[in-house]
């Protein structure tokens, strides 16, 4: 069994895995994994009909393996790969209902922690399709505010692949004006740039907002669970009164009318982030996807 970096040619049999036993957090979608890889130092390896993940930067950690089969031979196929390394088995991303099977097969071995930053943020997809309610009444006065003053100069529309270049330019732009990095790409730039490579092999869809014809927000997604739908990415420029509440309610909207039977739009998690935290909480979150950090002792 060898551990590869995740490519494109991965995604059948990896999301054949996923598939078979599908979990809530993003880290358990493809998309991710693919794109990620760069930033995390993401190997995958397939053992039996599991799907086996390493992440370099995170300690050393791995995801919880995925598949069909005996998980917890899975688990120790895992242990004796850390073993071999000369460190113990760490799990990151562990979700709720695995972590407690955890402690089961193993009482007392695993230190297991709560990793609250890594929380993901899930919302009632007809609540952002409308964002009714009173508690959401300060983003719909953003958008009203949006459409005085943008009224006959904005549009939104589905995502193609021909306007993929001018999405990752706006990408560019909203990282000169938010973290002055030009010359260094971050995690995220990788990712998009690698979402927008597979865009159709990836079956993702993507949501464009123009004023005056010009990009102004963009978001890229794809499906986690047949009732969970996992918002990749988002980009909006912020100084522009209402653009970000407006991209999330059309293309809530737009996934909605697509997939009827998806419930959830998981939103990810916020990294610990106290301004990213705010604006996802703002939201109301109506499902937070708890995710755990187990340590072999």
């Amino acid at each position: 069994m060898e551990f590869h970096t995740p490519s494109i040619e991965d995604q059948k049999w990896v999301q054949a895995c996923l598939s078979a036993a599908p979990r809530q957090a993003c880290d358990y979608n493809f998309v991710n994994i693919l794109g990620w890889s760069k930033a995390y130092g993401v190997k995958i390896a397939r053992w039996n009909d599991f799907l086996l993940t390493k992440l370099k930067g995170l300690g050393g950690s791995c995801l919880w393996p995925v598949g069909i089969g005996e998980e917890k031979a899975a688990l120790q196929v895992l242990a004796d790969d850390a073993g071999k390394e000369g460190r113990p088995l760490r799990l990151a991303a562990v979700p709720a209902r695995d972590a407690e099977k955890l402690e089961a097969w193993f009482p007392g071995q695993f230190v297991i922690t709560p990793n609250r930053d890594g929380f993901d943020y899930c919302y009632d997809i007809e609540k952002m399709a409308t964002l009714s309610g009173k508690k959401l009444h300060g983003k719909r006065n953003h958008i009203n505010r949006f459409l005085e003053m943008q009224e006959g100069r904005w549009s939104f529309a589905p995502m193609t692949p021909d306007q993929l270049e001018e999405c990752l330019e706006m990408g560019a732009q909203w990282n000169r004006l938010n973290r002055q990095e030009e010359d260094s790409p971050s995690g995220e730039d990788w990712a998009l740039r690698s979402a927008a490579d597979h865009f159709e092999a990836l079956c993702m869809d993507g949501g464009v907002l123009r004023v005056y014809g010009e990009v102004v927000a963009f978001t890229m997604g794809s499906l986690l669970t047949p009732e969970i739908y996992n918002v990749n990415f988002e980009k909006a420029y912020g100084e522009l009164q209402g653009a970000y509440p407006m991209i999330a309610r059309e293309f809530a909207r737009m996934i909605h009318e697509k997939y009827p039977e998806v419930r959830y739009l998981n939103r990810e998690d916020d990294l610990g982030l106290e301004g990213l935290r705010k604006a996802k909480e703002s939201y109301y979150p109506d499902l937070m996807v708890e995710k755990y950090t187990a340590i072999a002792r």
